[in-house]
């Protein structure tokens, strides 16, 4: 026990978090917080320094304003999603602009999540903690082949998945759909993204083919239907049962 308290709290104190935001107040502050907190944090107020600093800083959590001028943060997201050494890192965004529409334009276009400012100190924190603590879990495990939601049983090595204790036939695309959405349980996934991970397409593809793969897995899961939730105007998540 002692043992795996130590490994999170060196974990904690070696995780390198980079924040860009053109209000030096906000990086400030932030940056005061996360290395009272034991994390390695740098900072940037101009957005166009962000490729460079980021892939010598190598972070392994990414703090980004919306508005900002020359580049987004919306730009920014894009940006490390496409890049293959970078877009494996999660995302929060922070920013005045706290509509719906906002929110889930971040989402889409590849953020793990979203705080309002003025934002509370605290609630952030916790939020950084456990977005890097989920990652610290993932890697310190090895591969999930068998994942289990209620009733519902995906098992990778024997490319199955049953329902109840009955086997269900899916073809490849949807055995792929399910098994990230169950991995990544009570994560939103928008279309976009699925379309990257599940089929490997350029995100110009018609997201109806999205749509489409889950309204099958869902007559496929019977009463576990809604353990895929629709989140509108984003994507999907599995939810717990």
């Amino acid at each position: 026990m002692l043992d795996s308290i130590q490994y999170l709290m060196k974990a904690q104190q070696t995780h390198r978090i980079l924040v860009v935001d053109d209000e030096p107040d906000v990086t400030e502050l932030l940056k005061y917080k996360l290395e009272q907190e034991g994390y390695s944090c740098e900072v940037l107020n101009d957005p166009l320094l962000f490729v460079g600093r980021a892939r010598d800083f190598n972070p392994d959590l990414l703090i980004f304003d919306i508005m900002m001028p020359e580049l987004s943060g919306l730009q920014l997201c894009r940006i490390v999603r496409s890049d293959p050494t970078m877009k494996h890192i999660p995302i929060i965004f922070l920013t005045a602009r706290g509509e719906t529409e906002d929110r889930v334009k971040g989402l889409e276009t590849g953020a793990d999540d979203y705080v309002s400012k003025p934002f509370n100190t605290r609630e952030l924190l916790l939020r950084i903690k456990n977005i890097l603590n989920r990652g610290t879990v993932a890697a310190s495990s090895e591969p999930q082949s068998r994942i289990e939601i209620g009733g519902v049983i995906i098992d990778s090595e024997l490319h199955q998945l049953t329902v109840d204790g009955q086997p269900v036939v899916l073809t490849a695309t949807e055995f792929r759909l399910l098994k990230l959405l169950m991995e990544r349980k009570g994560r939103v996934q928008s279309r976009d993204n699925l379309l990257v991970n599940v089929w490997h397409y350029d995100t110009d593809i018609e997201t109806r083919t999205v749509d489409t793969h889950v309204r099958r897995v869902r007559e496929k899961l019977g009463p576990y239907a809604n353990m895929i939730e629709t989140v509108r105007g984003v994507g999907y998540r599995a939810i717990g049962i």
